[in-house]
């Protein structure tokens, strides 16, 4: 279902055999492989949601432009656009606050939301649109939903969809409150991090619907059992993203704050005085964020050995009502902890 009333691309032809290297790329490594994803991806001009972004350098980012007077540099703008890699899009006084994800995570992301024809889709974090722009060119933009704190943002969002030829909704709000009004959803996904699971989001999503949402350094993918109720295993693959911006005071949505720079100070000084093994295993670190305020470091790090260095697709989380904690190989076993900001 592609996009309708595209402007005209002077980098059609270019952007179009990058896309297909890079759906290649995706497929050689086991992804895209439904077909209609792959369409999408095959089709979605990535290249026109990332006019600008900024690479990492030496004291900061180097910005990439669409506009550049150089064609040199125009040229090495539109190679990155088709890497599989994340982007940085916007940066304000330094700090990253928003992104285009990594091609082949959003292909994973997307197969294992496992849509189906009909189903109404809500992201959280739209970003620069091409997440939503995939979902449109799957469903139709009238069955997806994005959203994102400012209009900074979403304004630019709804800007390369239309270049794009794709209109999903495009909401100015907090992704934290979900979007009543067009609820409910049969599916709601996120692209960013969060400690734990807003709970407006499973009062909005119908019951038997998925919700997949990035949750300390992996990706957790709840199943709705009920009012209130959702429980799920965290897929296997290694995510970052950026932190979820709420416009509720910290600590609400499950979004809390980092504590005081002693307590910082002393959760970092415990972790390095941690054995090498698990300083140097990423899966350490995952369950490390993921029981963050509830094992600490020493905790952690017992548990990570006493289990045999688990992967993420060992834990799961479970939201009943106002609880929802995680937990490793079953809900009611014995290693379970609340997710912060929650009883």
């Amino acid at each position: 279902m592609s996009g309708t009333g595209a402007r005209s691309d002077p980098y059609a032809v270019e952007a179009a055999v990058a896309r297909a290297g890079l759906v290649r790329l995706i497929t050689l490594d086991g992804g895209l492989t439904d077909p209609r994803w792959r369409a999408a991806f095959a089709e979605v001009p990535r290249h026109l949601f990332v006019p600008v972004y900024y690479v990492g350098v030496a004291g900061g980012y180097e910005r990439r432009a669409a506009d550049h007077p150089d064609p040199e540099r125009r040229a090495e703008w539109l190679r990155g656009a088709y890497t599989d890699s994340a982007l940085a899009t916007y940066v304000r006084h330094g700090e990253l606050v928003s992104s285009s994800s990594q091609p082949s995570l959003m292909a994973e992301m997307l197969d294992a939301l496992r849509v189906e024809d009909g189903d109404e889709v809500l992201e959280i974090g739209a970003g620069t649109g091409y997440n939503a722009a995939l979902l449109s060119h799957r469903l139709g933009d009238e069955r997806v939903t994005t959203i994102d704190l400012d209009e900074e943002i979403t304004g630019p969002a709804r800007e390369h969809l239309a270049a794009a030829g794709y209109r999903p909704l495009v909401i100015t709000g907090d992704g934290a409150l979900g979007c009543p009004e067009r609820a409910p959803f049969d599916r709601i996904m996120a692209t960013c991090q969060l400690s734990s699971v807003p709970a407006a989001w499973v009062a909005q999503c119908r019951t038997g619907g998925l919700i997949l949402t990035p949750l300390a350094t992996g990706l957790v993918l709840l199943r709705v059992t009920g009012e209130g109720r959702a429980e799920g295993r965290f897929l296997s693959t290694p995510a970052y993203f950026v932190r979820l911006r709420s416009a509720a005071p910290e600590g609400e949505h499950g979004d809390e704050p980092d504590g005081t720079d002693a307590a910082r100070a002393e959760a970092w000084a415990a972790t390095a005085s941690l054995p090498r093994e698990a300083l140097r295993d990423e899966r350490f670190h995952f369950l490390r964020a993921l029981s963050a305020g509830a094992l600490g470091p020493r905790g952690a790090y017992e548990l990570w050995r006493a289990a045999r260095r688990p992967h993420r697709s060992r834990f799961g989380v479970t939201v009943d009502g106002d609880r929802q904690w995680a937990w490793l190989d079953t809900p009611d076993g014995p290693h379970r902890w609340p997710l912060p900001g929650r009883g």
